[in-house]
């Protein structure tokens, strides 16, 4: 989609020259085949290239109700092209996922987008819990816009700790209306996205009371303003929470509750249901409510990939174009990246794209393939266990990496226009909402302490926990500085970790202490133990994947070398793991410190290629950095003009305030 017509920086022309691989094959590795980089591309022209989506002034000149106003002209206008697709036929889930993903969306919505929540939870939440007459109401007049929706569910006191929302719901059995209360301030709802001014219906997950009996959280769909007037509806009390570091467009919301009713059917019965005369009827599978949350963070895994991507491109490329201090006194001045610390920077960060990638497919066609058929329900414990430190892991280690690449641009990467500090707040958000990582740490780790149990005990294991045995029967394979052998030693550390932190809280639990003090006094190691479960995991699929892939010489050659340095990197981060748990030794890290440093050496000629081929639009890197073209200084340039400090040559304040202060002889 890029216009090649364009004059190049010579720099990136030489780095393009000199590239091993067509980065389009990479292209359509990363989209799946060539038609979906075909898709893609007609995607993005249909939406970038309308003028109606294009900023004049940019966002961070933009007062904060003009940025959440022209983010909600944007979804309306983005809402009204869905609609022509869908009535051409071409709108689809896949259309869906890049307008309201990170790749797509981040480019349409600079700093958020007040709709994502109705796309990706309003409607899934309905389509995962509400029954089939449910779901023909709601999810029609959804799809159609005649509502727009958000999901409510953290609270001003509670967030990760769903089991103590304060919201009630009380069935009135006289009336077949559920009556909803927010008894204290800490249970107003706090955050949902779309909430503030935008959504008119919420999921609103709150304690139900039935025949004065609690019966735990469940969801309802109420209705928050008039559908003429859109102002808030009898009993309730609703705004915007206020400027946050990032995704001020989104348009996050609180919730209060005055007695407001709503029909009994307003409940969402998939599973659990309260009848006319207030009996109520569990559901009969618990793992049921797995559903939307996993999807969430399953989605959110492909965003992390999207948003790191982004990052890597900009920061790749403008160390290609930016030339600084000298390698050798008697040459010139060198680009940047060739510094071998500033390769350490960025190279670590366009692998993890690849490696999340790869990790993300797989734990998108496991949730297929188990919400897909009652069978499958058995293995949602796993895969929540899965989603759970997988999202925890990568939205740490993309806010980590995108800091660390905007350090690797220096002074440049702290303006605004090289949108590196906005995707950073995109993506540092990510680590707290749909769970915070620690707490999804500790949630897998549940499941890792349950499973190891049952290990020792001899019972069967899950898929990829099957690692388990060979560190209960203490097989240690010596070391050998190979791929295979690294993902080993990944997979010993991981039980290693785990094997000891069930012997500490076990020795705890001995010593007198509850099993729930055990557990919190353990828990520092017990979430370490999942981040490592987690490399493992990533690491293994990384190498499968690529041995796998069919591509051309060329392209598997580079794959391998991210591939090997990426199982390297995270090996010598860790290493006191592996040599305390592994069979590596001393010697042996001084032998992977070499062979990283050569991988670098041997990454280096293609990095522009490989970053090409994440075929970034302009429109949506949106970054002066980072463009195609690589005129870097031209762009800075011409984006500092467009400040409003620079319309005038003499700023008011001069005659106001520094004329009298230079005149006062002070």
């Amino acid at each position: 989609m890029q216009d090649y017509k364009i004059t190049v920086n010579k720099d990136l022309q030489c780095e393009r020259h000199n590239c091993t691989f067509q980065p389009i094959e990479l292209t359509h590795f990363f989209d799946g085949s060539p038609e979906n980089t075909e898709q893609r591309h007609e995607l993005e022209k249909y939406f970038l290239n309308d003028p109606e989506l294009r900023d004049i002034v940019p966002t961070e000149y933009k007062s904060h109700k003009e940025v959440y106003e022209d983010a909600v002209q944007r979804a309306c206008k983005v809402f009204r092209k869905i609609k022509e697709l869908q009535e051409s036929g071409k709108a689809s889930v896949y259309v869906l996922r890049h307008i309201f993903g990170a790749r797509l969306g981040s480019g349409l919505f600079r700093d958020g987008n007040p709709f994502v929540l109705h796309y990706a939870m309003f409607i899934p939440s309905i389509l995962g819990q509400g029954n089939t007459q449910q779901q023909g109401y709601w999810v029609s007049r959804s799809w159609s816009g005649d509502i727009v929706g958000t999901y409510a569910q953290t609270e001003l006191g509670h967030g990760t700790f769903i089991r103590g929302l304060e919201t009630t719901a009380t069935y009135d059995a006289c009336t077949k209306e559920f009556v909803l209360n927010s008894p204290t301030l800490t249970s107003y709802k706090w955050w949902p996205g779309g909430l503030g001014h935008t959504a008119n219906y919420a999921i609103v997950l709150a304690q139900l009371y039935v025949q004065n009996e609690c019966r735990g959280i469940h969801p309802f769909i109420v209705q928050l303003r008039d559908a003429d007037t859109h102002e808030p509806m009898p009993g309730i009390k609703i705004g915007e929470i206020g400027r946050k570091l990032g995704m001020n467009g989104v348009n996050n919301g609180f919730l209060g509750f005055n007695n407001v009713r709503i029909p009994r059917m307003n409940m969402l019965m998939k599973n659990s249901k309260v009848l006319e005369d207030g009996t109520y009827v569990k559901a009969s599978n618990d793992k049921l409510t797995y559903g939307t949350m996993v999807f969430v963070r399953v989605v959110l895994v492909h965003d992390v990939v999207s948003y790191l991507s982004k990052a890597a491109t900009i920061a790749v490329r403008y160390s290609a174009v930016r030339r600084q201090g000298q390698i050798n006194s008697e040459k010139p001045e060198v680009q940047i990246l060739d510094y071998v610390t500033q390769q350490y920077k960025i190279f670590p960060h366009v692998a993890a794209c690849f490696a999340f990638k790869i990790s993300a497919n797989w734990i998108w066609d496991m949730y297929n393939n188990v919400t897909g058929n009652q069978e499958g329900l058995n293995q949602l414990p796993e895969l929540h266990a899965l989603a759970c430190c997988l999202k925890a892991v990568t939205t740490a280690d993309a806010a980590g990496g995108i800091e660390q690449l905007r350090l690797s641009c220096g002074g440049h990467g702290y303006m605004d226009s090289s949108n590196l500090p906005t995707t950073y707040g995109l993506v540092t958000a990510m680590c707290t909402y749909e769970g915070e990582n620690t707490v999804l740490l500790l949630q897998t780790a549940r499941y890792l302490v349950k499973e190891w149990k049952q290990a020792v005990a001899g019972q069967p294991l899950s898929t990829t926990i099957q690692y388990f045995m060979d560190a209960i029967k203490e097989i240690k394979r010596p070391w050998a500085n190979s791929l295979e052998c690294i993902i080993e030693a990944h997979y010993a550390v991981a039980a290693g970790n785990i094997g000891l932190a069930v012997e500490h809280m076990d020795h705890r639990i001995q010593n007198g202490i509850s099993p729930e003090d055990a557990w919190n006094q353990t828990s520092i190691e017990l979430a370490y133990c999942a981040e490592a479960h987690c490399r493992a995991f990533v690491v293994k699929r990384f190498v499968e994947a690529v041995k796998q892939v069919s591509v051309s010489q060329q392209l598997r050659q580079v794959l391998f070398q991210l591939c090997e340095f990426y199982a390297l990197y995270w090996t010598l981060q860790k290493r006191g793991d592996f040599l305390q748990f592994s069979s590596m030794k001393k010697a042996d890290v001084l032998v992977l410190q070499s062979r990283l440093e050569d991988l670098l050496a041997i990454i280096r000629p293609n990095i522009v290629g490989i970053v090409d081929g994440f075929d970034i639009h302009d429109e949506i890197l949106n970054s002066t950095l980072g463009s195609y073209d690589g005129n870097v200084y031209e762009r800075l340039f011409a984006e500092a003009m467009k400040s409003p400090l620079n319309q005038n040559s003499v700023n008011e304040s001069f005659k106001k305030y520094l004329k009298p202060f230079l005149k006062s002889n002070l």
